[in-house]
């Protein structure tokens, strides 16, 4: 435990032997230690629309598929990504605002994951779905990353990992420009609750076999993101 919170027996075991091997260091070499510093650009100096075209640029760089909207067309730009993608059953985390969901004869089957208060969905289920909507807590315009932290209409990280589509709704006021200013952003509510984080450039890929790039190894082949404009 630390800090007053019940940590996993992984950390436990891990946070132990570190102690272990540092337990013949004598004290004053700690405080030998240099500081850290923190001189490094913490804020980005692009206007929202900057940060808007520069995030989509970089998406559209990673294969990423990009859809820039008024939120009054949010419901048909997800039931139109849907119908573009096949998409007939479509997962969604606790919390998805009803607005985003269109209603039209076309509309896919909607599949709540009930993380309180019911039963989540199984990894069966999930890969079996055709795709999953999901918000999200952050993006970073510099790296055109997707930040995911659990929070509302965000859902479990295993949701945006089974699934072969991940249809992800950005506002315009999530955009931030660069990743000191996320992480300044994500430290008080992660040391609060410390929910595991998921960054996201683009669909999954990888490039370790033979220096091929491979989609799709540990997540979505595809990746569609819809930037609400205010």
């Amino acid at each position: 435990m630390v800090g007053g919170k019940i940590m996993s027996p992984a950390k436990e075991a891990i946070l132990e032997r570190i102690r272990n091997g540092l337990k013949d260091v004598p004290e004053d070499e700690f405080q030998k230690l240099p500081p850290i510093d923190r001189g490094y650009q913490q804020t980005g100096g692009l206007s929202a629309k900057e940060r808007i075209i520069q995030f989509a640029g970089r998406l559209s760089e990673y294969r990423a598929t990009v859809t820039v909207i008024n939120e009054q067309d949010l419901s048909r730009a997800v039931g139109e990504a849907c119908i573009v993608q096949n998409v007939k059953r479509l997962v969604v985390p606790a919390g998805l605002p009803a607005g985003w969901i269109p209603e039209n004869p076309d509309n896919p089957e909607v599949i709540k994951d009930a993380v309180t208060g019911g039963k989540p969905l199984t990894y069966r289920e999930l890969d079996e779905s055709q795709g999953v909507l999901t918000g999200c807590a952050l993006a970073v315009a510099q790296t055109g990353t997707i930040i995911l932290k659990g929070g509302p209409a965000q859902g479990r990280r295993v949701l945006t990992l089974l699934p072969d589509f991940h249809l992800c709704v950005v506002y315009a006021e999530q955009i931030v420009g660069i990743i000191p200013e996320a992480f300044s952003k994500l430290e008080k509510p992660l040391l609060d609750s410390g929910p595991p984080v998921t960054f996201i450039s683009g669909p999954s890929a990888t490039s370790d076999i033979e220096l091929s790039r491979v989609e799709g190894v540990h997540g979505p082949r595809r990746l569609h993101v819809v930037i609400v404009e205010n």
